[in-house]
């Protein structure tokens, strides 16, 4: 019969363990937290990339952002959208939710006075490839554009007989209407602060600070 190895051996081995799980743990912290920021920095550039497709006339180097406050008490940055002679075009807002597989974030254009979308962008999606995925395509996107701002936007399965309503992707019913439900609740709560903003109520409580004019990312 064998004899048990001894008490310290097995301590030796917990320990060993307990280490290397903190070394490892802390080194996925580390990759974590560069990824994240270079990550943030991408979809900053891409937001940049995109403002003219999501407001026609929209100068990326003339746009600015603006940190509001939304209706749920939180800041969320914003960007007012200007042509190259420096008339006001419109507004774009970021907006995020759950989707069927998993995360969906977009951003939302509208016109200068709030009241109309001008344009939609899925800047990261997880949906199913070849049904939900083609929430990114332009032929689903175009359907947001011209809907009203002021009203809930409504997925039907048919042609939209109404203005808020918006035809679904065949097959992907489900991740149409997460990206209709995102939009909604970004409208929601975003609007009060532009329509603040639009209408040069500075001193408004939804608008808490204001950046100065950014450079587009090159």
């Amino acid at each position: 019969m064998s004899a048990a190895p001894p008490r310290g051996g097995y301590l030796r081995q917990a320990w060993l363990v307990i280490v290397l799980a903190l070394v490892y743990g802390g080194g996925l912290a580390a990759v974590q937290t560069t990824l994240s920021g270079k990550i943030a920095e991408n979809k900053k550039a891409e937001t940049y990339d995109v403002i003219p497709d999501l407001v026609p006339g929209g100068d990326k180097a003339r746009t600015e952002e603006l940190l509001v406050q939304g209706a749920d008490g939180r800041d969320v940055r914003v960007y007012k959208v200007f042509a190259a002679d420096g008339s006001h075009r419109g507004w774009v807002l970021p907006g995020a939710g759950q989707g069927f597989a998993d995360r969906i974030d977009l951003l939302v254009g509208l016109s200068a006075d709030g009241s109309t979308i001008t344009g939609l962008y899925v800047l990261a999606q997880k949906e199913t490839p070849g049904l939900g995925d083609y929430i990114t395509g332009e032929e689903f996107r175009r359907r947001f554009r011209g809907r009203p701002a002021g009203e809930p936007l409504v997925v039907v399965k048919s042609d939209p007989q109404a203005e808020n309503e918006i035809r679904a992707l065949s097959g992907a019913t489900i991740s149409s209407e997460s990206v209709a439900t995102i939009v909604n609740a970004a409208l929601a709560n975003l609007m009060g602060a532009i329509g603040a903003e639009a209408q040069g109520r500075r001193d408004s409580p939804p608008v808490v600070q204001e950046s100065a004019q950014q450079t587009a990312p090159r």
